[in-house]
């Protein structure tokens, strides 16, 4: 891993809501190993701000730069083979969870990808879950199992950077330590370069798994 190779940069980006600007020039780098933890008050837009780092919401003012390519520059495809955002509640297909795990390998961008079950399975342990958890009707799952699967869907694509909206918020305290070990030993491994932005609402969770802090409140008017 490189630490000097930039993963995502944020330049003065400023998201407006009618008359009313929810944040404006904010900046921030992530590099290789970044671990950025974002906080502030409900309202201040910070689920608006990780989707403006997909191009899921466009940003009023200011650029994103991915791998030192504009976000403009970018297929989206592609892009969200690189950076992906996890909300909160997971649009998910209906069926297994095993279907929704295999579906992104359908999509033309991952045609040289292959489903790996050996590895999913191992992920899955990671999370107190077993293989019996794959064929499991997504809709019967609860709110923390829905944001688990998420989870396993994105980290199968090993993208660079993940975007962690409040992934606990539905899990139990158990399971929310043991996402938070996958989490970090994921971001901290040495052969790959990766980061993630991670929201909370805990304190202790932010000193927890953050290097690094963004008080987005800082930001309003």
């Amino acid at each position: 891993m490189n630490p000097l190779n930039s993963l995502l940069k944020v330049n003065q980006l400023g998201r407006c809501l009618g008359e009313r600007w929810l944040w404006r020039n904010v900046d921030f780098e992530l590099k290789a190993g970044t671990q950025l933890g974002v906080f502030g008050p409900s309202g201040i837009g910070k689920s608006l701000l990780m989707r403006s780092l997909v191009g899921l919401d466009l940003s009023d003012e200011g650029d994103v730069i991915v791998l030192g390519r504009s976000l403009q520059d970018w297929d989206k495809p592609t892009l969200r083979t690189k950076i992906m955002y996890l909300a909160q509640s997971p649009g998910l297909l209906e069926g297994t969870v095993e279907e929704n795990l295999r579906a992104l390998f359908d999509l033309k961008v991952n045609r040289d990808r292959h489903y790996d079950s050996v590895a999913v399975i191992d992920l899955l342990a990671q999370f107190g879950r077993g293989e019996s958890f794959l064929q499991q009707q997504t809709t019967r799952l609860s709110g923390g199992e829905k944001q688990l699967l998420s989870l396993v869907r994105a980290l199968q694509m090993n993208p660079q950077v993940l975007l962690l909206d409040e992934p606990t918020a539905a899990l139990d305290p158990e399971t929310g330590e043991k996402l938070e070990t996958v989490l970090l030993d994921w971001v901290a491994d040495s052969s790959q370069e990766r980061a993630f932005i991670w929201i909370s609402h805990s304190p202790e969770q932010l000193l927890r798994i953050s290097t690094m802090q963004l008080d987005l409140g800082a930001y309003g008017p």
